[in-house]
């Protein structure tokens, strides 16, 4: 049965940095596309980034790019989300989601079979 367990959320200040972890449990990782979604305080859960088996990122979310990169390690069954320049809109929790692989990254929460129990990121500014 797989499991994802997040790391690395908490309090940044606007415009500082941090990285979200996913390490993925009881499944062949290499065979499952990532995804990161997030949800705020009175909001729908929304796309973030993803990643393909292969390591190829899909485009990520139009509000993160360029900000925010996401990468997995096959070999250690890892996925992360590096966050660059938070900004107070980025208050969310952060799911790392995955599903086996179809031919690309889903960009929607329907496409995903597992999901992590989340990451809190606060800005604290």
């Amino acid at each position: 049965q797989v499991k994802l367990v997040e790391s690395g959320g908490g309090l940044v200040q606007a415009g500082g940095s941090l990285r979200l972890s996913c390490t993925f449990y009881g499944g062949a990782f290499s065979s499952y596309d990532m995804g990161w979604f997030r949800q705020g305080s009175g909001k729908e859960r929304e796309f973030v980034a993803a990643i393909s088996v292969s390591g190829l990122p899909a485009p990520a979310a139009d509000s993160v790019k360029g900000r925010f990169t996401v990468c997995r390690d096959n070999t250690k069954n890892a996925v992360s989300l590096e966050v660059l320049r938070l900004e107070h809109e980025d208050t969310a929790t952060y799911y790392c989601e995955a599903h086996e692989s179809f031919g690309m990254p889903g960009r929607t929460a329907s496409d995903y079979t597992n999901w992590g129990q989340g990451a809190r990121v606060t800005d604290s500014s």
